[in-house]
C-alpha cells in the first residue's frame, strides 16, 4: 500500500548562502495493508522529514512515494489533495482547525466532505469524541482553546473519522494519560484489522511494542559526510 523507493531529500539554507543540507538518501520502505511500522531513531535522523515527504508536504528530490497507485513524489498538487482526502488520512502532535469551528464539526468535517450525510458524520464524530473521553460540553465549543491533552484526542478522532487505507501517526500517545492511551492503541488495532497499512513515530516504547509490527531505522538513510 505504501511503497518507497530510493527517497532522497535535501534542504537549502536560503539565509547562509545557499548552503545545501543532505538529510536524506536511498530511503526504502513498504508497508503493506494491515501492517503498522513505526520509524525509529536518534532526534534528527529524519523521521519527521521521511513522514511529510510521504504526506506530499516535503517535496522529494528523487525516488518513488507511492500510496496505493499514486506516486507523491510526482504528483501534482490537484492528485496530493485527493489522495488525503480518501486514501491517506495524517495524525499530528498538533491541532490546526480554522477558530470557532465547533469540535463536533471539526471532527465531522473529512467524512462530510467526502459526501458522507452530515448527520451520520456528526454521528460518527460523537462516538469517537466519547470514546477518546472529550467532555460533552466542549463539543459545540472550538478545539482552539482546549488544553494540550484534548486537543491531541479531537485530533486523533479527527484522523480517526474516516477509514483511510493509509495512515501517518506522528506522536498519537504522546500527553495522553493511561486510559486515553489505551483508547488510541484500540483505534490503532482496530484500524490494522481492517486492513489499514500504518507509518508511526512513537517515541512511547510501550505503545510501540502493543501495535507495530516491525521497525525502520531511519538513521540508515542518513548520508555520511563527504
Amino acid at each position: 500500500m505504501i511503497k518507497l523507493d530510493n527517497v532522497s531529500k535535501h534542504f537549502t539554507l536560503h539565509n547562509q548562502g545557499g548552503a545545501s543540507i543532505p538529510v536524506m538518501a536511498g530511503a526504502a520502505l513498504r508497508v503493506e495493508p494491515g501492517e503498522c511500522v513505526a520509524l525509529v531513531g536518534p532526534s534528527g535522523a529524519g523521521k519527521s522529514t521521511l513522514m511529510r515527504m510521504i504526506y506530499g508536504n516535503y517535496l522529494a528530490d528523487g525516488g518513488r512515494i507511492m500510496v496505493g497507485a499514486v506516486d507523491v513524489a510526482r504528483a501534482a498538487p490537484r492528485e496530493i489533495l485527493t489522495l488525503r482526502r480518501n486514501t491517506l488520512g495524517y495524525v499530528s502532535q498538533f491541532l490546526r482547525v480554522v477558530p470557532r469551528v465547533p469540535t463536533l464539526d471539526v471532527v465531522a468535517e473529512p467524512l462530510i466532505t467526502l459526501g458522507t450525510d452530515p448527520q451520520a458524520a456528526r454521528e460518527r464524530a460523537r462516538e469517537l469524541l466519547a470514546r477518546l473521553n472529550v467532555p460533552e460540553h466542549l463539543w459545540p465549543l472550538s478545539p482552539t482553546t482546549f488544553s494540550g491533552g484534548e486537543q491531541q484526542r479531537v485530533n486523533i478522532a479527527r484522523g480517526f473519522a474516516h477509514d483511510y487505507p493509509a495512515l501517518l501517526l506522528d506522536e498519537p500517545t504522546a500527553s495522553l494519560d493511561a486510559t486515553n492511551r489505551a483508547v488510541v492503541l484500540s483505534l490503532i488495532d482496530e484500524a490494522k484489522a481492517r486492513g489499514a497499512a500504518i507509518i508511526g513515530i512513537f517515541h512511547d516504547t510501550e505503545a510501540r511494542a502493543q501495535v507495530c509490527d516491525r521497525e525502520v531505522d531511519v538513521g540508515r538513510f542518513t548520508p555520511v559526510p563527504a
